[in-house]
């Protein structure tokens, strides 16, 4: 069994995977940053200062100075400002992972380009006499054995 599992954990997408994820959560981190430190500010400007992480609902009934209050007491609290505080984080990152995807696709179509607009030289010529498929430095057909003209 550890055989089997040293052959799965060595195959190269197990290693493209890990290094996707790691990738993947430093970029998550850089995001939530940009959400939480940047967006979410200039938001709460927009609403009239409010700070979405603050908002709750208590669902004892009571009314608390604060969220920190109301979670030291032990009351179960409806945090719908963190919901929507990490809603726009979401939408954020598929915005950015969308957009990051849309560049290396046009990066992918332009490699693809350049190659369609270099054609491979040919490798074989088609015999003068016999009309088969030869070698282009062929300088006897296989065929019928005529001697091929000398290219140019």
């Amino acid at each position: 069994m550890l055989k089997e599992f040293k052959k799965f954990a060595l195959k190269g997408n197990m290693i493209d995977l890990a290094v996707g994820m790691i990738i993947g959560t430093a970029f998550n981190k850089l995001v939530s940053s940009l959400v939480n430190d940047m967006f979410m500010p200039l938001l709460g400007l927009l609403t009239g200062k409010i700070d979405f992480a603050k908002l709750y609902i208590a669902l004892d009934g009571n009314t608390y100075e604060s969220l920190a209050e109301a979670e030291e007491l032990g009351v179960a609290c409806f945090k719908y400002g963190s919901f929507i505080a990490g809603l726009i984080d979401f939408i954020i990152m598929a915005f950015v992972v969308f957009l990051f995807v849309r560049w290396m696709n046009k990066l992918n179509e332009l490699g693809k380009k350049e190659e369609v607009a270099a054609p491979a030289a040919p490798t074989t010529k088609v015999c003068p006499f016999c009309k088969s498929e030869i070698a282009i430095d062929a300088t006897r057909c296989p065929h019928c054995t005529s001697e091929q003209p000398k290219a140019e």
